[in-house]
């Protein structure tokens, strides 16, 4: 299917370059009274970037139903195809995440390639043992990794080493590891022992890692086990990625989390640890939506990326945190939604860098509350708009890239080219 072409996108931002010159001086102006260069700071967005889960473009569900959508993809091949009209409109996007074994294909190397054609790289690979395969030999339903059947847990194993071998030919250098292990009723697990039977097994897959991979702990408080989860919070993670060593580190997804946790506090005790291996952006109401970054709550997405610039602008040993959506799209087009998730999480970042961090940490120090919480919402307040319009038109993307991709007309092709997806199954993905 033909990409969106650069003659479209230099059309749409022909008739809003003016406004965003203006606007971006303006804005600079009100920075530099503060003590902010502009120019710095769009320097530092421009460099930064978040995965697309190569499952995020096709329409998402819930436990009852799930209602496809147009021209959703039919392979992986697809996939980067719409992953690759994202990074070309919003610009921050440069690699994909892929999930197997729904991302399998017959050529690797071909892919990789087909990737590099969209102008994209690999992120973090990642397994599946929470739902069983055509042809597998041994079932899911009572854990993976921490089954109490060894033939179950080597065979669980043995899926992540192939998602190790598949990455290493992509380019990946990490594996992100999310077990829906747990139990339903109380007396149905012995506690330590699955946590033990799972150490185990997460040992072998550990022991398999290049030395220049990492291996990421995913934990989430309930689903599809409502009573317990082997990896539950991110204290059992810290406990798993500490007893592994140091290529192991925790994934904070922002919706696996009980309600009203601190996550931001959790955020900075992982930092402290040298444990925090990146994030699963989201948003959530009631549980884990997989809503879009941002959507619900933006200010605690803020109080997120406040730890992490001031961990990089205090230059914490080892920091270095990967950044991934992770959301299910309902009732959006998912490359719109995921395109303006990016933009969110590119927006949420710049507002973290316009942050005092002298004036802050004299408040802290002085214990004055009341100053400190207005220098954080001063920066969450300011509206960066100017500056990421500018650092996409620099980049070659769009001014708006919902508004370009609409217009573009690349849903309705690929509806054209990819043919229409039986509804009615349940199922997130």
């Amino acid at each position: 299917m033909a990409r969106i072409t650069q003659d479209h996108i230099a059309a749409h931002n022909d008739k809003l370059q003016r406004h965003v010159k203006n606007d971006y001086e303006t804005l600079g102006e009100q920075l530099a009274r503060r003590g902010v260069d502009i120019e710095t700071v769009r320097a530092q967005v421009a460099a930064y970037g978040v995965a697309i889960p190569s499952w995020g473009v096709g329409t998402g569900g819930t436990r009852f139903a799930r209602f496809p959508g147009q021209g959703e993809p039919r392979n992986v091949f697809d996939k980067i195809e719409d992953c690759g009209v994202i990074q070309q409109l919003a610009r921050a996007t440069p690699t994909v995440s892929l999930h197997i074994p729904w991302d399998k294909c017959g050529d690797w190397s071909e892919l990789r390639q087909a990737a590099a054609a969209q102008g994209l790289a690999f992120d973090a690979m990642n397994s599946n043992t929470f739902s069983d395969q055509k042809g597998q030999g041994h079932s899911y339903k009572f854990g993976s990794l921490s089954h109490t059947d060894a033939a179950t847990r080597a065979q669980a194993v043995e899926h992540n080493l192939e998602c190790i071998a598949i990455g290493k030919e992509l380019g990946s250098k990490a594996l992100t590891v999310w077990v829906g292990d747990g139990s339903n009723f109380p007396g149905q697990s012995h506690f330590r022992r699955a946590f033990d039977r799972y150490l185990d097994s997460a040992r072998q897959i550990y022991a398999a890692l290049p030395g220049d991979w990492r291996m990421f702990l995913e934990h989430k408080i309930a689903e599809p086990a409502f009573y317990s989860t082997v990896i539950q919070d991110w204290g059992s993670s810290y406990l798993a990625a500490t007893a592994l060593g140091p290529q192991a580190q925790c994934l904070v997804d922002l919706g696996h989390h009980a309600p009203n946790v601190n996550i931001e506090m959790i955020v900075a005790r992982l930092i402290a640890a040298g444990k925090l291996a990146g994030f699963h952006f989201n948003d959530s109401k009631y549980g884990d939506d997989d809503l879009d970054a941002g959507s619900v709550s933006p200010y605690r997405l803020f109080l997120v990326f406040n730890e992490l610039v001031a961990a990089a602008h205090e230059k914490v040993a080892g920091f270095d945190p990967a950044y991934m959506l992770d959301q299910s799209h309902n009732v959006t087009d998912p490359i719109e939604s995921l395109m303006s998730s990016a933009v969110q999480v590119c927006r949420t970042y710049a507002q973290a860098l316009l942050v005092d961090r002298a004036a802050l940490d004299a408040a802290q120090d002085a214990n004055d509350a009341m100053t400190a919480s207005q220098l954080l919402k001063t920066a969450f307040q300011t509206d960066v708009t100017p500056l990421l319009q500018r650092v996409r038109l620099d980049a070659g993307g769009a001014i708006d890239p919902v508004a370009c991709y609409r217009a573009s007309g690349y849903r309705h092709q690929a509806a054209e080219e990819r043919p229409a997806v039986q509804g009615g199954g349940g199922g997130i993905v």
